[in-house]
């Protein structure tokens, strides 16, 4: 009796560790299903109070479907971020966590969505793929969106549809066509305007019945939208581990790196001084009149303590910076007398949070690879990206 040959082969340990790596446990894919879920409930329960009709409605039940569409095309793009991320990382055989979503039952209803590297990462090539695929892939759903909303954006009777809007109304029933500036704020709260962007102004252009800024978040696809893009841009600031950080890093080297982030850097703390000090200011002569102006000092203060940090002491670079930045907000102030303008902060939170958690410098990876002229391209393309896509006043308050 014969037996068949038996061919016995030798499975590489990497090729097992490679399928084993990144496979999810049913607990995790319900974790992460689970914070999804509950991501989407708060964007589409903020989303009723920014798009919901609430002229027309009774009950804020009646306006779920208009919260609930906001909430889809802003996971669409959040997952679409993330999700570039880890297959990108999967793709490289980098361990790597499912995305993590945010619920917070204000703002916009979540503080983004994070995934986990969960190794280091070693050459350059990985490195700039895992951080260039969200950013793009995430340009991609937000521009799609927007181009969508401008495409399909009804007249300027729209507005009728939300309460609290009757100056408004009665403009555009006079003429056709909104207010160029914002009436009289309300004496109890303040008109909420959104900052304009290059890509945003330069596709605007091309439709007809685009609302202005102050009533911008009322569309769905245009908020949605113009989140997206600004989340892309924060996300594509070149700045230590944030997406843009890896992505200059592989394209320029760990020292050019560590000069064009710290430059960085002082142009983001004077865009905080820019909000930072009008709100110190209305506070501070509230409270002690005629001392207002010591606004300036208290900004100078935290923007040293900011630099000290993030320049880890280098006063080479401590010095004129902080001088330079303090400078540009102050004059920029002045300039536009702006003092009494109501910011919105995010810049200030940007430059504690660059500074506590991201850090100015890239860590250094053990291979520096020269990327592929495709890939060369592509990265200084994100890099215009995030210019044409950054706003320097991204809220502010008309009050």
């Amino acid at each position: 009796m014969s037996y068949p040959e038996i061919e016995y082969r030798t499975i590489p340990i990497e090729d097992l560790n490679k399928k084993q790596k990144n496979r999810p446990t049913l607990w995790t894919i319900i974790k992460h299903t689970t914070l999804f879920v509950l991501t989407f409930l708060c964007v589409t329960f903020v989303g009723i109070i920014w798009v919901g009709h609430s002229a027309h409605a009774e009950s804020y039940w009646e306006m779920w479907p208009q919260g609930a569409l906001f909430a889809v095309l802003l996971l669409a793009f959040l997952a679409t971020h993330e999700f570039g991320h880890y297959f990108a990382a999967v793709y490289h055989n980098v361990k790597v966590t499912l995305p993590y979503f945010i619920p917070v039952p204000i703002g916009i209803g979540t503080l983004g969505a994070v995934i986990k590297i969960e190794e280091r990462i070693r050459d350059t090539k990985k490195l700039f793929d895992i951080g260039i695929s969200g950013p793009i892939a995430g340009f991609i759903v937000s521009l799609g969106i927007l181009i969508y909303g401008f495409a399909t954006l009804p007249g300027p009777e729209f507005i009728e549809n939300f309460g609290g809007h009757e100056a408004i109304i009665s403009h555009i029933q006079e003429t056709g066509t909104f207010p160029e500036a914002p009436p009289a704020a309300d004496p109890n709260g303040a008109t909420i305007i959104l900052g304009q962007t290059l890509l945003y102004s330069f596709l605007a252009g091309f439709f007809n019945n685009v609302p202005p800024m102050y009533e911008m978040y009322h569309y769905p696809f245009l908020f949605a939208g113009w989140l997206g893009l600004f989340f892309t841009a924060l996300n594509l600031t070149p700045v230590g581990q944030l997406d843009g950080g890896h992505i200059l890093y592989s394209l320029i080297g760990y020292e050019k790196h560590k000069q064009v982030a710290r430059v960085v850097f002082g142009g983001i703390t004077t865009l905080g001084g820019i909000e930072a000090i009008p709100f110190l200011y209305m506070n501070i002569s509230e409270w002690f009149p005629g001392f207002g102006f010591t606004a300036i000092l208290l900004w100078a203060v935290l923007l040293l303590f900011f630099m000290k940090k993030g320049f880890y002491n280098d006063i080479r670079w401590i010095f004129p910076l902080w001088v330079l930045s303090l400078g540009a907000s102050v004059l920029y102030l002045i300039i536009t007398s702006g003092f009494e303008q109501a910011g919105s902060l995010i810049w200030v939170f940007w430059s504690f949070f660059l500074v506590y958690f991201v850090r100015i410098e890239h860590p250094p990876v053990v291979f520096e690879q020269t990327l592929s002229p495709a890939r060369q391209r592509l990265g200084w393309i994100s890099m215009a990206v995030f210019i044409l896509c950054i706003s320097p006043t991204p809220i502010y308050f008309l009050t």
